[in-house]
């Protein structure tokens, strides 16, 4: 230990011995804007592992910090030494925050400091740019000449001016451009938008034009006043992931008010309880759908005003909607005019946003890659997050491109076969499951309700675990497996080749400790290239059969039935929460393409057409209606929320399935001819069953052929208390009508309860939902298979995906 510097040896199971047999080592350099007035100190981390990685070192120091997530999964076990590492590693550095910043909470209030802000009779500008020579702040305010308004530089590389205000008028105006004009390291001088920078605007006049800062801060009577509170938390998120560009059923860009005005009360009316916003933050580059960001404070300009967002939010709250946001932290745009990438200017790691070389560079995405181990980074990222939360309001986050994070080989050419050695080893990326845990830290710290999604597709353990247990702390992960399965079925197979088992293993393979979000498709499945669900069952016949003047075709008749058994066992067996793209609730045909040269810049693929669902006369009605009374069912029922959910019959010859979430009975039969009379179904408690939803009914397409107004009595079946005597494993059975391609739910009639009869009918059967969150590992989905009931949460089976 000498100064500043502090030399550790741990146990590190990520590092190799090199090809000359010296041991790797990382270093952890923090620098930047303390409010300590201190210099952090550099930790080093060193491990002693052989040549194929395995440690042979022990700790050094006793940990005897308590891991939950080892509890849960005795599997993890194996991988303890890199699983308290990583907490270890977390840990630190949470201290080292709390040491030189007050807290994480304080540390992550960035924007107040950094970028452009008002402190008493002045305008204060901070940037952290180590690697200028000179800088200046330029714009509007002083005719882009920046000689009067020179900056300094602190010891951490921070640029700062104070300027004062003109008898008490704003030096820099409201709604003016500014850019930071700095020296590079070879004598250049080059202009950029501030890297905190809370709005950007184009010039729509000039083609490609750069974007230019633009300092916002509106006076007392322009800046948008929040009317309503925060939602409360739904029990189980059933989340309309919407783009707002391309809500307007008019080929053009939309705004933030008419997506509020227009779209938000479809969202509410067909029963969703969040809305998931994509490409909010500003982005040069339309096309990429809001995931090549440039400016991370500010909001797309091409919708609307940071003033126009909060009313859409508001508005969105007063409708009882929680409001996530797509957030990209992930990687940042190439483009160095208008991007953070503009800062980089060929200084070492330590002095950027980005790792430099092809560690900071994504190959398949064109995009710069983040150094989470940057005291500066994870400010400007916490930050971000805190920003928008509090600035906003907005509920939560939908974090984008998650694996890419966890792997040092981002998961390109990888296949993840659920193998526990995928996930810890040196592939691991400490840094990014660091900054990761910590955001995840700050934001149930400042929301305690807010909801946070992440989008990985290899199924690590433990990322949907709490903190304080030693995961990273996310709330659910998308289950991407599902679309993958669906497109696969209705492409390259027949329907009688569809398995039935194979369908039901999708759906339920899944870390029942860790809560998913499941969706048929989102945005992804639809881009150009590919097409939605509907349009690949039903393709060119969209455009002549959707009439419900005439009777429909075979193909329309089953691409409108398959759609809605598809989405509808995704979201009844698939996850703990569901998810759909703007569109897709009512059958939404074609693809997505944006404006781009290949299509002579055509928004007509780039809209939503709310005409096809809002004409009477055709069958898009009829997956709407279904697709909100789905939604209504889970509000009525709370069945995602439950932890009771038993497969209790896969029938490959019948095309059959049957299953249980909560006190309801669904009943789906994927067979394209046969219809099954007196079918025997088993269920849990003894009494009397009616239907609940019936996607046969007339008011959905169907054609009534289920009796609503029937009432279906239980029979015992086999010895109490011995489930290998009962049927499927159930001790009580019913007998029911099932068409083919239908899919019915079945609720438990309490003695009191009236005998009219609803599509959902009183509180009856609802039982008290637990949070997926909480959900234990010994309450995961059983299956029935050859008499025996199986439990399809084993601490080795993961989402093989």
């Amino acid at each position: 230990k000498s100064g500043d510097y502090k030399l550790s040896l741990v146990a590190h199971p990520f590092w190799r011995v090199n090809s000359r047999n010296f041991f790797s080592c990382n270093c952890r350099q923090y620098h930047g804007l303390h409010s300590s007035g201190k210099k952090a100190g550099h930790d080093f981390s060193m491990s002693t592992c052989t040549k194929d990685g395995r440690s042979i070192a022990t700790l050094v120091e006793d940990d005897h910090e308590v891991l939950g997530v080892l509890d849960m999964d005795p599997a993890l076990r194996e991988y303890e030494d890199h699983l308290r590492y990583r907490s270890r590693t977390y840990s630190e550095q949470k201290k080292q925050i709390e040491k030189y910043e007050g807290s994480l909470e304080e540390f992550a209030k960035g924007y107040l400091k950094f970028g452009l802000n008002r402190e008493e009779n002045y305008i204060v500008y901070r940037e952290w740019a180590p690697a200028a020579l000179e800088a200046q702040l330029i714009g509007d305010f002083n005719g882009w000449d920046g000689s009067n308004h020179q900056m300094e530089r602190n010891e951490f590389g921070v640029w700062a001016i104070k300027i004062p205000n003109p008898n008490g008028d704003p030096a820099i105006p409201h709604n003016s451009r500014v850019k930071f004009r700095f020296k590079c390291p070879d004598g250049a001088w080059v202009d950029r938008i501030p890297a905190w920078i809370k709005y950007a605007t184009v010039d729509p006049t000039r083609f490609a034009a750069p974007y230019d800062g633009v300092y916002w801060d509106p006076p007392p009577s322009e800046r948008y006043q929040f009317k309503h509170a925060r939602p409360q938390k739904p029990l189980a998120p059933r989340i309309y992931e919407a783009h707002v560009g391309m809500s307007s059923s008019e080929p053009k860009i939309s705004s933030y008010r008419e997506f509020a005005d227009n779209v938000l009360p479809r969202i509410k009316s067909n029963n969703y309880n969040a809305v998931q916003l994509m490409a909010v933050m500003e982005h040069s580059y339309y096309a990429s759908f809001g995931y090549h960001v440039t400016n991370f404070f500010a909001v797309s300009s091409r919708s609307g005003t940071p003033e126009d967002l909060k009313y859409l939010i508001d508005k969105a709250h007063g409708l009882g909607l929680v409001v996530l946001m797509d957030v990209v932290h992930s990687h940042a745009s190439t483009n160095i005019a208008d991007g953070l990438n503009g800062y980089d200017v060929g200084q070492k790691t330590q002095e950027s946003y980005f790792h430099t070389g092809e560690k900071g560079y994504h190959k398949l995405w064109d995009s710069r890659l983040f150094n989470y181990a940057n005291w500066e980074v994870l400010r400007f990222l916490l930050s971000n997050l805190r920003w928008w939360l509090e600035e906003f309001q907005f509920d939560g986050f939908r974090f984008d491109g998650v694996t890419s994070m966890l792997y040092h080989h981002h998961g390109i050419n990888m296949t993840f076969s659920g193998n526990y050695s995928e996930y810890f080893s040196d592939a691991t990326d400490v840094d990014a499951i660091v900054y990761l845990t910590l955001a995840n830290d700050l934001i149930h710290n400042l929301h305690p309700d807010a909801i946070v999604v992440a989008e990985d597709v290899s199924g690590m353990p433990t990322l949907g675990r709490p903190v304080s247990e030693g995961g990273i702390g996310f709330d659910y992960r998308l289950a991407m497996g599902i679309p993958d399965k669906w497109i696969d079925y209705i492409k390259n197979r027949t329907d009688e080749e569809w398995s039935m088992k194979e369908i039901v293993s999708c759906l339920t393979n899944r870390r029942y400790t860790e809560a998913c979000v499941s969706y048929a498709e989102s945005h992804d499945q639809a881009i150009v290239g590919d097409k939605t669900i509907a349009f690949l069952l039903m393709d060119k016949e969209m455009y002549s059969g959707m009439s419900c003047l005439e009777d429909p075709s075979p193909t329309v008749d089953r691409g409108i039935s398959l759609h809605k058994m598809i989405h509808f066992i995704t979201m009844a067996l698939g996850g703990e929460g569901y998810l759909n793209f703007m569109g897709n609730e009512f059958g939404h045909p074609e693809w997505i393409d944006f404006p781009r040269e290949g299509n002579e810049w055509s928004y007509d693929k780039c809209r939503r057409q709310w005409n096809l669902v809002d004409t009477d006369h055709l069958r898009y009605k009829f997956m709407n209606a279904f697709d909100r009374a789905m939604n209504g069912l889970d509000d009525k029922f709370s069945f995602l929320a439950s932890r009771k959910q038993i497969v209790s019959s896969i029938n490959e010859e019948e095309k059959v399935i049957v299953f249980e979430r909560g006190q309801l009975v669904f009943v789906f039969n994927f067979h394209p001819e046969t219809t099954y009379e007196g079918y025997k179904v088993g269920c849990d408690l003894p009494g009397r069953y009616r239907v609940t939803l019936d996607s046969d009914a007339l008011e959905f397409g169907g054609r009534g052929r289920v009796g609503h107004d029937v009432d279906h009595f239980t029979s015992p079946e086999g010895i109490p208390g011995k489930p290998e005597t009962n049927f499927n494993n159930r001790p009580n059975s019913f007998k029911v009508l099932s068409p083919p391609r239908t899919c019915v739910v079945y609720y438990r009639v309490e003695e009191e309860e009236s005998h009219d009869t609803n599509l959902l009918v009183g509180d009856i059967g609802k039982e008290d939902a637990i949070p997926s969150e909480r959900i234990a590992s010994d309450e995961a989905t059983t299956v029935v298979d050859g008499g025996e009931l199986k439990n399809l949460d084993s601490a080795s089976e993961v989402p093989n995906v």
